[in-house]
């Protein structure tokens, strides 16, 4: 993928780049990945009474068990670091007990829209890219979504191979990661690129 590039036009901002056949299908593959799994998620939702009557929706309130819908999809309150074990928590773990509710209520009322933006984000990047490679043009608004989107391809792409603090930046190449490592760092330039493309 070439590096992105910007030009002012009489239409407005223009971010514009290109990708080869094979890079449009590695992208499209693991954008409709991520598309597929947060569709699964929607969907599992329980039904409500009391929203269907209101037409307020609402989600689950349970976390995924799924690791890479977990890191997707957080909970919104999370026990801070020597937070559990306090000397004013229960033993009967009402404190804990208390969070879980918490995240359950706001994972009930928020997840919806945040799977609806994150699919969204992941529909721009699926309509703007030529399923056969070419040029790619956005605007200031596509290339937030493709952000956002390439973010949580990121995200999940990461989750899967386990990348924390100490993973190198190359593997061996007889490490069966070592390819899914590459498309990750590649990833990381295409958003990189288009931040810095973005920036006035």
């Amino acid at each position: 993928m070439r590096m992105w590039t910007r030009k002012n036009s009489l239409g407005g901002v223009k971010l514009r780049s290109e990708v080869d056949p094979h890079e449009a299908t590695v992208l499209r593959s693991l954008v409709a990945s991520v598309v597929g799994l947060l569709e699964e998620r929607a969907a599992s939702a329980p039904e409500d009474e009391l929203a269907a009557l209101t037409g307020m929706r609402t989600g689950n309130t349970t976390a995924p068990e799924d690791e890479v819908l977990a890191r997707l999809l957080p909970d919104f309150h999370r026990t801070d670091v020597g937070e559990s074990g306090d000397a004013g928590e229960s033993g009967d773990g009402t404190q804990a007990e208390s969070r879980a509710d918490i995240n359950g209520a706001l994972r009930g009322l928020h997840e919806p829209e945040i799977i609806d933006a994150k699919l969204a984000a992941g529909a721009v990047i699926l309509h703007t890219i030529p399923e056969n490679g070419g040029k790619v043009l956005l605007t200031p608004e596509q290339a937030d979504a493709w952000l956002s989107g390439i973010n949580d391809v990121r995200l999940a792409l990461g989750t899967n191979l386990g990348i924390d603090a100490d993973t190198p930046d190359q593997l061996d190449p007889s490490d069966p990661r070592a390819a899914q490592l590459d498309i990750y760092h590649w990833l990381t330039w295409i958003q990189d690129s288009l931040v810095q493309v973005l920036a006035p």
